[in-house]
């Protein structure tokens, strides 16, 4: 954070909206609304953190909502250019954040992340981030990924979207 400004941060309902750097110039008003929007949905504070300090020094302007019903508030209130949902949260049954969500904003691209267990050779577990696939997540992350991961992803989910919407995204 840049000595002598202030970020504006404001709670409400589960949900922590970023405003950005406040400041005097209106060049940095133009640079926020240029900021891509990503709303993570993750019932871990120290996931959320994480994602967020990242983001934002990669210039994105992130909100962060502490549930899946909190999340699907954020989306009704404000616009936002990716979606990065945790699959599994109390009160929201496995997948059903992740289908909810996908059709209230299908073109939103959305990545699903998740660490709970995965299917491998020796048990019949469910792939449960290829399910969530197949229920309209655009990419996935098996936690625990690294933030350079993270990016990559990021940037091809909004580069795709920019394809398909060449005004409502903006490349870091």
């Amino acid at each position: 954070m840049r000595r002598g400004w202030n970020r504006n941060l404001r709670r409400e309902n589960g949900v922590q909206h970023d405003s950005g750097v406040s400041g005097p110039s209106n060049q940095n008003t133009a640079r926020r609304q240029e900021r891509a929007r990503v709303l993570v949905v993750d019932d871990d504070p120290m996931v959320c953190m994480a994602i967020e300090v990242y983001l934002e020094r990669h210039d994105f302007q992130v909100t962060i909502a502490d549930g899946g019903e909190t999340g699907l508030r954020a989306l009704e209130n404000s616009a936002f250019d990716l979606m990065i949902v945790d699959i599994f949260m109390p009160h929201m049954r496995g997948f059903e954040s992740i289908r909810i969500f996908h059709e209230r904003a299908p073109s939103i691209p959305l990545i699903a992340m998740s660490g709970y267990a995965f299917a491998n050779l020796h048990t019949p577990a469910p792939d449960f981030l290829r399910m969530a696939l197949e229920l309209g997540a655009s990419r996935c992350l098996r936690k625990p990924f690294t933030p350079a991961a993270l990016l990559a992803v990021i940037n091809e989910c909004l580069s795709e979207a920019r394809e398909h919407y060449p005004n409502r995204v903006q490349l870091r």
